[in-house]
């Protein structure tokens, strides 16, 4: 499954989770890329990733819980 990172909402968001959860959840994305797509996505540009199958639920969830916007691309 492919989401699109859109925004973060949080007032002061936390490079280092946000960076972790990405490089976590998705399907071939390094550390050093999760780190380059965070600054990416919180200078307010939409990334895509492809999830892991079966982190899918959880996945989504950490991302509500660091305010992270998204949607699911077909």
């Amino acid at each position: 499954m492919y989401i699109n990172l859109i925004s973060c909402d949080a007032q002061r968001p936390d490079k280092r989770a946000i960076a972790k959860c990405i490089a976590e959840i998705s399907v071939n994305v390094s550390d050093s890329l999760a780190n380059e797509f965070t600054e990416i996505l919180l200078e307010g540009d939409v990334i895509d990733i492809e999830l892991n199958d079966k982190s899918k639920g959880s996945g989504l969830r950490a991302l509500r819980k660091l305010e992270i916007d998204y949607e699911i691309v077909e």
